[in-house]
């Protein structure tokens, strides 16, 4: 091996972590989970007292631009060292093209499935965060053609995360290949919660709806019952209560856990369930206990609300080792808190990498050229990152 190889390979170290390189297999199928979806391009804006009025022009003090929709869910499973494949319809506009560079070569997403449909442009979010909560403006058009056959042709994936909300036709012939389906579901606007929504549950292994979802759909008053309702429907049900916790019970371990969330303070919550149920699939695939489970994914998404942006937000190994050593370093100068924390989360310290591990893009101002593009560093677009408020 040449001094080239061997720096290749160093970089390649430090870049990505794998989680799951002690359980893989020759066996294993090319990727670890599949995803699909809309993507939007999101600019978000930040810093504002209050919204426009008519005729009003205001000026944000910080702005993003970053991949949203699916690529929130796809992007926190890749940062976690998952070998993520995403089926989504791009556009051929300049936003098409920025997001996928972004996707595929920023975050390493297998792209091969998705199509691009010439005429046809991206669908577009503008977001303006005010008090801590977001008003939108959405714009798109349905996709030429449906993703279905693009979704079964795919490469083949240890597990699948999927939409109740959206199209469910295809569900049954990835369980039948022996794909792992994670189900989430998004809130009905029409206030019926009809149970019967949840009948593609039979082909899924695990639902991980928020505690409003969770207690429409079962008619109950509590997060807490409503998991109970819901474990009834597949063999691993959780719930989630943003700072209230989460809850599960995983029937085919036969654990049952509550985990608190890990409070810090908040900047945007967008993309954390997804964060959240990035880390539950990371922590099925690789075996780890429930509460393990729990307390990663309820540490995943906590870090992932310090940044704002979605996709774009969520953590990497890099953000979760910095926590690890920041918190065993004030354990150690005697911060009674850190100490408790540091205990509850010991199992990390067989988990983190044990080598430096590159940091992860934010939300960006702008998008750059291709003359920008450093061949010294990880093929990824090098933007500007965008100011905060």
């Amino acid at each position: 091996m040449n001094d080239h190889d061997h720096d290749d390979i160093r970089c390649e170290r430090c870049w990505s972590w794998d989680p799951l390189a002690d359980e893989r297999s020759p066996d294993d199928p090319p990727l670890d989970v599949l995803t699909s979806g809309t993507v939007f391009f999101d600019i978000i804006f930040t810093g504002l007292s209050r919204l426009a009025q008519p005729g009003e022009e205001l000026w944000a003090t910080g702005m993003g631009s970053c991949p949203g929709g699916i690529a929130n869910l796809s992007t926190a499973l890749a940062r976690l060292g998952l070998r993520t494949g995403l089926v989504a319809g791009f556009g051929d506009d300049a936003y098409a093209d920025w997001m996928w560079e972004t996707l595929s070569l920023q975050e390493r997403i297998d792209l091969s499935s998705s199509p691009r449909f010439q005429n046809f442009h991206s669908a577009l979010t503008v977001a303006m965060t005010v008090e801590g909560d977001r008003a939108m403006v959405t714009h798109g058009h349905p996709l030429p053609e449906s993703l279905e056959r693009h979704i079964l042709s795919a490469p083949q994936a240890r597990a699948a995360v999927v939409d109740l909300s959206g199209d469910t036709s295809w569900w049954r012939d990835l369980a039948t290949r022996g794909t792992i389906m994670f189900a989430d579901v998004g809130f009905d606007e029409t206030g019926r919660w009809d149970p019967a929504h949840l009948d593609p549950l039979q082909h899924c292994h695990a639902f991980t709806p928020n505690a409003v979802e969770a207690m429409g759909y079962t008619r109950t008053d509590s997060p807490a019952k409503a998991v109970r309702k819901l474990s009834e429907l597949v063999p691993f049900a959780v719930v989630t209560d943003g700072v209230a916790g989460s809850y599960a019970i995983d029937q085919s371990t036969g654990e049952e856990a509550f985990c608190p969330a890990v409070a810090v303070e908040a900047v945007d919550a967008t993309g954390a369930g997804d964060v959240f149920a990035s880390a539950i699939v990371l922590g099925t695939l690789a075996g780890w206990p429930l509460e393990e489970r729990m307390k990663f994914a309820s540490l995943c998404s906590s870090l992932a609300v310090q940044e704002f942006g979605g996709s774009l937000s969520a953590p990497g190994w890099g953000d979760i080792s910095d926590w690890w050593t920041t918190t065993k370093s004030r354990a150690d100068a005697g911060d009674l808190r850190a100490e408790y924390v540091r205990k509850d989360y010991a199992f990390l310290a067989d988990i983190v990498p044990k080598h430096p591990v590159h940091g992860v893009r934010r939300a960006q101002g702008t998008f750059a050229g291709h003359s920008d593009l450093s061949a010294a560093s990880p093929p990824t677009p090098t933007l500007p990152v965008a100011e905060k408020s």
